[in-house]
Protein backbone atom coordinates (compact mmCIF):
# COMPACT_ATOMS: atom_id res chain seq x y z
CA UNK A 1 0.00 0.00 0.00
CA UNK A 2 1.28 3.45 -0.75
CA UNK A 3 1.49 6.73 1.01
CA UNK A 4 -0.99 9.67 1.29
CA UNK A 5 -1.69 12.76 2.11
CA UNK A 6 -2.96 13.11 6.26
CA UNK A 7 -4.30 16.17 7.94
CA UNK A 8 -1.10 16.59 9.94
CA UNK A 9 1.15 16.93 6.85
CA UNK A 10 2.96 14.44 6.70
CA UNK A 11 2.57 11.13 4.53
CA UNK A 12 1.20 7.64 6.13
CA UNK A 13 -0.28 4.64 5.46
CA UNK A 14 -3.27 3.25 6.48
CA UNK A 15 -6.61 4.93 7.14
CA UNK A 16 -6.83 8.07 5.95
CA UNK A 17 -8.11 12.01 7.16
CA UNK A 18 -9.50 13.93 4.60
CA UNK A 19 -7.66 17.99 5.17
CA UNK A 20 -8.95 21.03 4.52
CA UNK A 21 -11.95 21.06 7.52
CA UNK A 22 -13.76 18.09 5.35
CA UNK A 23 -15.60 15.18 6.77
CA UNK A 24 -15.67 12.02 4.70
CA UNK A 25 -18.20 11.30 3.06
CA UNK A 26 -20.29 8.06 1.76
CA UNK A 27 -20.38 8.64 -1.80
CA UNK A 28 -17.25 8.01 -3.29
CA UNK A 29 -15.93 10.55 -6.70
CA UNK A 30 -13.01 9.49 -8.24
CA UNK A 31 -11.59 11.95 -10.73
CA UNK A 32 -9.75 10.02 -13.49
CA UNK A 33 -6.77 11.45 -15.50
CA UNK A 34 -5.56 9.84 -18.76
CA UNK A 35 -2.85 11.12 -21.02
CA UNK A 36 -0.89 8.01 -22.68
CA UNK A 37 -0.42 8.88 -25.81
CA UNK A 38 -2.42 11.89 -27.99
CA UNK A 39 -5.25 11.95 -26.45
CA UNK A 40 -5.80 13.94 -22.80
CA UNK A 41 -9.13 12.77 -21.03
CA UNK A 42 -10.16 13.45 -17.54
CA UNK A 43 -13.30 11.21 -15.97
CA UNK A 44 -15.61 11.67 -12.67
CA UNK A 45 -16.95 8.50 -11.53
CA UNK A 46 -19.44 8.50 -8.39
CA UNK A 47 -19.82 5.19 -6.46
CA UNK A 48 -18.67 2.99 -9.27
CA UNK A 49 -21.45 4.95 -11.85
CA UNK A 50 -20.15 7.38 -14.47
CA UNK A 51 -21.16 10.95 -14.53
CA UNK A 52 -18.56 12.37 -16.98
CA UNK A 53 -15.70 11.41 -19.45
CA UNK A 54 -14.36 14.44 -21.51
CA UNK A 55 -11.55 13.97 -24.08
CA UNK A 56 -9.49 16.28 -26.27
CA UNK A 57 -8.18 14.95 -29.18
CA UNK A 58 -4.87 16.18 -31.28
CA UNK A 59 -5.60 16.33 -35.09
CA UNK A 60 -1.44 17.60 -35.35
CA UNK A 61 -0.42 14.08 -35.97
CA UNK A 62 -2.18 13.69 -38.90
CA UNK A 63 0.20 15.64 -40.88
CA UNK A 64 3.17 13.06 -39.69
CA UNK A 65 1.81 9.90 -40.34
CA UNK A 66 1.80 8.82 -36.98
CA UNK A 67 2.17 10.71 -33.09
CA UNK A 68 5.02 13.28 -32.59
CA UNK A 69 6.14 12.51 -28.47
CA UNK A 70 6.76 16.33 -28.51
CA UNK A 71 3.98 17.90 -29.81
CA UNK A 72 1.85 15.19 -28.30
CA UNK A 73 3.30 16.26 -24.42
CA UNK A 74 3.13 20.15 -25.86
CA UNK A 75 -0.65 19.51 -26.32
CA UNK A 76 -1.54 17.71 -23.11
CA UNK A 77 -0.08 20.76 -21.33
CA UNK A 78 -2.91 22.56 -23.00
CA UNK A 79 -5.33 20.22 -22.81
CA UNK A 80 -4.79 19.08 -19.21
CA UNK A 81 -6.53 21.81 -17.09
CA UNK A 82 -9.81 22.53 -19.12
CA UNK A 83 -10.43 18.95 -19.62
CA UNK A 84 -10.43 18.31 -15.87
CA UNK A 85 -12.39 21.47 -15.70
CA UNK A 86 -14.91 20.54 -17.87
CA UNK A 87 -15.34 16.89 -16.66
CA UNK A 88 -15.78 18.41 -12.97
CA UNK A 89 -18.45 20.94 -14.42
CA UNK A 90 -19.99 17.92 -16.32
CA UNK A 91 -20.30 15.69 -13.42
CA UNK A 92 -21.80 18.48 -11.26
CA UNK A 93 -19.04 18.56 -8.57
CA UNK A 94 -16.58 20.89 -7.06
CA UNK A 95 -12.97 18.96 -6.77
CA UNK A 96 -13.48 19.39 -2.88
CA UNK A 97 -15.83 16.87 -3.22
CA UNK A 98 -13.28 14.15 -4.83
CA UNK A 99 -12.08 11.07 -2.88
CA UNK A 100 -9.48 10.57 -4.59
CA UNK A 101 -7.41 10.90 -8.41
CA UNK A 102 -6.66 8.43 -10.43
CA UNK A 103 -4.01 8.58 -12.91
CA UNK A 104 -2.30 6.24 -15.80
CA UNK A 105 0.54 6.16 -14.62
CA UNK A 106 2.20 4.04 -17.54
CA UNK A 107 2.45 2.35 -20.16
CA UNK A 108 2.91 4.59 -22.40
CA UNK A 109 4.56 8.20 -24.25
CA UNK A 110 6.98 9.31 -21.33
CA UNK A 111 6.44 13.15 -21.62
CA UNK A 112 2.76 12.82 -22.14
CA UNK A 113 2.60 10.63 -18.87
CA UNK A 114 4.52 12.56 -17.06
CA UNK A 115 2.08 15.52 -17.86
CA UNK A 116 -0.94 13.57 -16.36
CA UNK A 117 0.80 12.32 -13.63
CA UNK A 118 2.63 15.50 -12.42
CA UNK A 119 -1.07 17.10 -12.33
CA UNK A 120 -2.49 14.14 -10.68
CA UNK A 121 0.13 14.64 -7.88
CA UNK A 122 0.01 18.85 -7.47
CA UNK A 123 -4.03 17.81 -7.51
CA UNK A 124 -3.87 15.15 -5.12
CA UNK A 125 -1.67 17.33 -2.66
CA UNK A 126 -3.59 20.89 -2.79
CA UNK A 127 -6.77 18.80 -1.87
CA UNK A 128 -4.92 16.10 0.52
CA UNK A 129 -6.47 13.09 -1.21
CA UNK A 130 -5.23 10.16 -2.27
CA UNK A 131 -3.46 9.06 -5.61
CA UNK A 132 -3.98 6.07 -7.33
CA UNK A 133 -2.12 4.56 -10.20
CA UNK A 134 -3.36 2.78 -12.90
CA UNK A 135 -1.97 0.51 -15.85
CA UNK A 136 -3.84 1.69 -19.03
CA UNK A 137 -3.59 -1.95 -20.18
CA UNK A 138 -5.62 -2.56 -16.90
CA UNK A 139 -8.12 0.59 -17.07
CA UNK A 140 -8.83 -0.86 -21.07
CA UNK A 141 -9.72 -4.48 -20.07
CA UNK A 142 -11.98 -3.16 -17.18
CA UNK A 143 -13.69 -1.12 -19.39
CA UNK A 144 -16.13 -3.45 -19.52
CA UNK A 145 -17.44 -2.05 -16.21
CA UNK A 146 -17.98 1.56 -16.93
CA UNK A 147 -21.58 2.26 -16.08
CA UNK A 148 -23.56 5.26 -16.51
CA UNK A 149 -27.46 6.04 -14.34
CA UNK A 150 -28.89 4.68 -17.58
CA UNK A 151 -27.40 1.89 -19.12
CA UNK A 152 -28.24 -1.82 -19.39
CA UNK A 153 -24.90 -3.09 -20.31
CA UNK A 154 -24.07 -6.76 -18.71
CA UNK A 155 -20.30 -6.80 -16.96
CA UNK A 156 -18.58 -9.53 -17.71
CA UNK A 157 -18.00 -11.98 -14.55
CA UNK A 158 -14.46 -13.65 -13.20
CA UNK A 159 -13.04 -15.15 -14.79
CA UNK A 160 -13.27 -14.29 -17.81
CA UNK A 161 -10.62 -14.27 -20.82
CA UNK A 162 -10.37 -10.81 -22.31
CA UNK A 163 -8.69 -10.30 -26.44
CA UNK A 164 -6.48 -6.66 -25.75
CA UNK A 165 -6.33 -5.33 -29.23
CA UNK A 166 -4.73 -1.74 -30.04
CA UNK A 167 -2.04 -0.12 -32.15
CA UNK A 168 0.32 -1.06 -29.46
CA UNK A 169 -0.88 -4.45 -28.21
CA UNK A 170 -2.42 -7.61 -28.94
CA UNK A 171 -2.76 -10.07 -25.95
CA UNK A 172 -4.91 -12.62 -24.65
CA UNK A 173 -5.41 -11.90 -20.86
CA UNK A 174 -6.98 -14.27 -18.23
CA UNK A 175 -9.38 -11.89 -15.98
CA UNK A 176 -9.78 -14.08 -12.47
CA UNK A 177 -10.67 -10.53 -11.05
CA UNK A 178 -10.08 -7.02 -11.31
CA UNK A 179 -7.01 -6.87 -9.85
CA UNK A 180 -5.60 -10.80 -10.97
CA UNK A 181 -5.20 -10.68 -14.55
CA UNK A 182 -2.64 -13.17 -16.36
CA UNK A 183 -1.10 -12.67 -20.41
CA UNK A 184 -1.53 -15.76 -21.81
CA UNK A 185 -0.95 -14.71 -25.13
CA UNK A 186 0.69 -11.63 -26.68
CA UNK A 187 2.71 -10.28 -30.10
CA UNK A 188 6.03 -11.46 -30.37
CA UNK A 189 6.37 -8.56 -32.82
CA UNK A 190 3.73 -5.90 -34.37
CA UNK A 191 1.08 -5.53 -32.71
CA UNK A 192 -2.55 -5.67 -35.14
CA UNK A 193 -3.24 -2.16 -34.99
CA UNK A 194 0.19 -1.57 -35.65
CA UNK A 195 0.05 -3.56 -38.50
CA UNK A 196 -2.86 -2.03 -40.08
CA UNK A 197 -1.59 1.38 -39.63
CA UNK A 198 1.55 0.47 -41.25
CA UNK A 199 -0.24 -1.20 -44.42
CA UNK A 200 -2.30 1.81 -44.59
CA UNK A 201 0.39 4.29 -44.91
CA UNK A 202 1.70 2.28 -47.17
CA UNK A 203 -1.31 2.14 -49.13
CA UNK A 204 -1.60 6.41 -48.72
CA UNK A 205 -4.22 6.15 -46.84
CA UNK A 206 -3.56 8.61 -44.11
CA UNK A 207 -3.09 8.06 -40.24
CA UNK A 208 -4.58 6.68 -38.34
CA UNK A 209 -5.07 3.76 -40.64
CA UNK A 210 -7.39 1.73 -38.39
CA UNK A 211 -10.73 3.87 -39.07
CA UNK A 212 -9.88 4.15 -42.58
CA UNK A 213 -9.86 0.72 -43.25
CA UNK A 214 -12.31 -0.53 -41.29
CA UNK A 215 -14.33 2.07 -43.53
CA UNK A 216 -13.24 1.04 -46.97
CA UNK A 217 -13.54 -2.60 -45.89
CA UNK A 218 -17.40 -2.39 -45.82
CA UNK A 219 -17.08 -1.99 -49.80
CA UNK A 220 -14.58 -4.73 -50.53
CA UNK A 221 -14.12 -8.20 -50.79
CA UNK A 222 -12.77 -10.19 -48.26
CA UNK A 223 -11.90 -13.24 -49.96
CA UNK A 224 -10.35 -10.60 -53.11
CA UNK A 225 -6.36 -11.65 -51.94
CA UNK A 226 -4.46 -13.57 -49.82
CA UNK A 227 -2.01 -12.69 -47.51
CA UNK A 228 0.38 -14.95 -45.15
CA UNK A 229 -1.06 -15.65 -41.81
CA UNK A 230 2.14 -16.87 -39.48
CA UNK A 231 2.18 -19.90 -37.90
CA UNK A 232 3.25 -19.39 -34.20
CA UNK A 233 2.91 -21.95 -31.40
CA UNK A 234 0.71 -21.67 -28.34
CA UNK A 235 -1.34 -18.55 -27.91
CA UNK A 236 0.88 -16.19 -29.17
CA UNK A 237 0.93 -13.88 -32.42
CA UNK A 238 2.68 -12.38 -34.89
CA UNK A 239 2.13 -9.62 -37.12
CA UNK A 240 5.40 -8.40 -39.05
CA UNK A 241 5.35 -11.55 -41.64
CA UNK A 242 1.92 -10.32 -42.85
CA UNK A 243 3.07 -6.82 -42.93
CA UNK A 244 5.72 -8.09 -45.35
CA UNK A 245 3.47 -10.02 -47.48
CA UNK A 246 1.21 -7.29 -47.60
CA UNK A 247 4.08 -4.78 -49.18
CA UNK A 248 5.69 -7.35 -51.23
CA UNK A 249 2.58 -8.41 -52.68
CA UNK A 250 1.66 -4.87 -53.85
CA UNK A 251 5.04 -4.13 -54.94
CA UNK A 252 4.60 -6.67 -57.15
CA UNK A 253 0.66 -5.77 -58.23
CA UNK A 254 1.55 -1.67 -58.71
CA UNK A 255 4.62 -3.30 -61.05
CA UNK A 256 1.96 -4.67 -63.03
CA UNK A 257 -0.42 -1.84 -62.72
CA UNK A 258 0.85 1.45 -61.52
CA UNK A 259 -2.92 2.28 -60.34
CA UNK A 260 -3.28 -0.77 -58.67
CA UNK A 261 -3.91 0.37 -55.03
CA UNK A 262 -6.64 2.96 -56.51
CA UNK A 263 -8.55 0.35 -58.61
CA UNK A 264 -8.55 -1.97 -55.77
CA UNK A 265 -8.05 -0.19 -52.29
CA UNK A 266 -11.68 -1.50 -50.84
CA UNK A 267 -10.82 -4.81 -52.02
CA UNK A 268 -7.08 -4.76 -50.21
CA UNK A 269 -8.49 -3.10 -46.78
CA UNK A 270 -11.42 -6.05 -46.83
CA UNK A 271 -8.64 -8.81 -47.21
CA UNK A 272 -6.00 -7.14 -44.82
CA UNK A 273 -8.96 -6.70 -42.60
CA UNK A 274 -9.92 -10.66 -42.79
CA UNK A 275 -6.54 -12.08 -42.51
CA UNK A 276 -5.69 -9.93 -39.07
CA UNK A 277 -9.03 -10.64 -37.83
CA UNK A 278 -8.79 -14.51 -38.54
CA UNK A 279 -5.71 -14.65 -37.04
CA UNK A 280 -6.66 -13.23 -33.72
CA UNK A 281 -9.90 -14.94 -33.50
CA UNK A 282 -7.91 -18.12 -34.41
CA UNK A 283 -5.80 -18.11 -31.40
CA UNK A 284 -8.80 -16.53 -29.04
CA UNK A 285 -10.58 -19.95 -30.05
CA UNK A 286 -7.86 -21.96 -28.94
CA UNK A 287 -7.26 -20.29 -25.50
CA UNK A 288 -11.34 -20.23 -24.85
CA UNK A 289 -11.36 -24.14 -25.39
CA UNK A 290 -8.10 -24.90 -23.13
CA UNK A 291 -9.23 -23.04 -20.81
CA UNK A 292 -13.21 -24.01 -20.98
CA UNK A 293 -13.94 -20.62 -20.50
CA UNK A 294 -17.25 -18.86 -22.46
CA UNK A 295 -17.47 -15.82 -21.50
CA UNK A 296 -15.11 -13.61 -23.40
CA UNK A 297 -14.43 -9.73 -23.86
CA UNK A 298 -12.63 -7.37 -26.45
CA UNK A 299 -10.66 -4.09 -25.23
CA UNK A 300 -8.36 -1.43 -26.85
CA UNK A 301 -8.45 0.23 -29.84
CA UNK A 302 -8.91 -2.22 -32.47
CA UNK A 303 -12.07 -3.55 -30.58
CA UNK A 304 -13.92 -0.64 -32.62
CA UNK A 305 -13.02 -2.34 -36.00
CA UNK A 306 -16.48 -3.56 -37.35
CA UNK A 307 -14.65 -6.69 -38.61
CA UNK A 308 -13.50 -7.71 -35.45
CA UNK A 309 -17.43 -7.35 -33.81
CA UNK A 310 -19.14 -9.20 -36.19
CA UNK A 311 -16.42 -12.42 -35.92
CA UNK A 312 -17.29 -11.89 -31.99
CA UNK A 313 -20.69 -12.42 -32.83
CA UNK A 314 -20.34 -14.79 -35.08
CA UNK A 315 -17.96 -17.58 -32.91
CA UNK A 316 -20.48 -16.56 -29.99
CA UNK A 317 -23.18 -18.51 -31.96
CA UNK A 318 -20.97 -20.72 -33.09
CA UNK A 319 -18.79 -22.04 -30.06
CA UNK A 320 -21.65 -20.86 -27.32
CA UNK A 321 -19.36 -17.78 -26.67
CA UNK A 322 -21.19 -14.68 -24.01
CA UNK A 323 -19.40 -11.79 -25.49
CA UNK A 324 -18.63 -8.34 -24.19
CA UNK A 325 -18.07 -5.91 -26.38
CA UNK A 326 -17.37 -2.35 -25.40
CA UNK A 327 -19.11 0.96 -26.29
CA UNK A 328 -17.08 3.09 -29.07
CA UNK A 329 -16.09 5.63 -26.84
CA UNK A 330 -14.48 3.12 -24.15
CA UNK A 331 -12.34 1.67 -26.91
CA UNK A 332 -9.79 4.46 -27.66
CA UNK A 333 -8.06 5.72 -24.85
CA UNK A 334 -10.11 7.43 -22.20
CA UNK A 335 -10.05 8.22 -18.49
CA UNK A 336 -13.26 6.59 -17.80
CA UNK A 337 -11.97 3.12 -17.80
CA UNK A 338 -8.80 4.86 -15.43
CA UNK A 339 -11.77 6.27 -12.85
CA UNK A 340 -13.37 3.19 -12.83
CA UNK A 341 -10.12 1.11 -12.25
CA UNK A 342 -9.46 3.87 -9.44
CA UNK A 343 -12.39 3.00 -7.93
CA UNK A 344 -11.94 -0.75 -7.35
CA UNK A 345 -8.82 -0.28 -6.05
CA UNK A 346 -9.98 2.67 -3.62
CA UNK A 347 -12.37 0.36 -2.23
CA UNK A 348 -9.09 -2.16 -1.59
CA UNK A 349 -7.13 1.43 -0.01
CA UNK A 350 -4.69 0.57 -2.72
CA UNK A 351 -3.03 3.98 -3.02
CA UNK A 352 0.29 5.20 -4.14
CA UNK A 353 2.85 7.70 -3.23
CA UNK A 354 3.43 11.47 -4.74
CA UNK A 355 6.82 9.86 -5.56
CA UNK A 356 5.63 7.58 -7.55
CA UNK A 357 7.16 7.54 -11.01
CA UNK A 358 5.97 7.37 -14.66
CA UNK A 359 7.15 4.13 -16.50
CA UNK A 360 6.70 3.91 -20.56
CA UNK A 361 6.76 0.36 -20.26
CA UNK A 362 5.30 -2.58 -18.47
CA UNK A 363 2.61 -5.64 -18.75
CA UNK A 364 -1.12 -5.84 -17.56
Amino acid sequence: MGAYFCDDGKWGRGTYTLTMGKHIENDIYILGIESSCDDTSAAVIKNGILLSNVTASQAVHEAYGGVVPELASRAHQQNIVPVVDQALKQAGIEREQLSAIAFTRGPGLMGSLLVGVSFAKGLSASLGIPMIDVNHLQGHVLAHFIHTADDDYESPSFPFLCLLVSGGNSQIVLVKSYKDMQIIGQTIDDAAGEAIDKCSKVMGLGYPGGPIIDKLARQGNPEAFTFNKPVIPGYDYSFSGLKTSFLYSLQKWIEEDPDFIAHHKEDLAASLEKTVVDVLMKKLRLAAKDMKIRQVAVAGGVSANTGLRNAFHEYAKRYGWKVYIPKFSYTTDNAAMIAITGYFKYKDKDFCGIDAPAYSRVSV
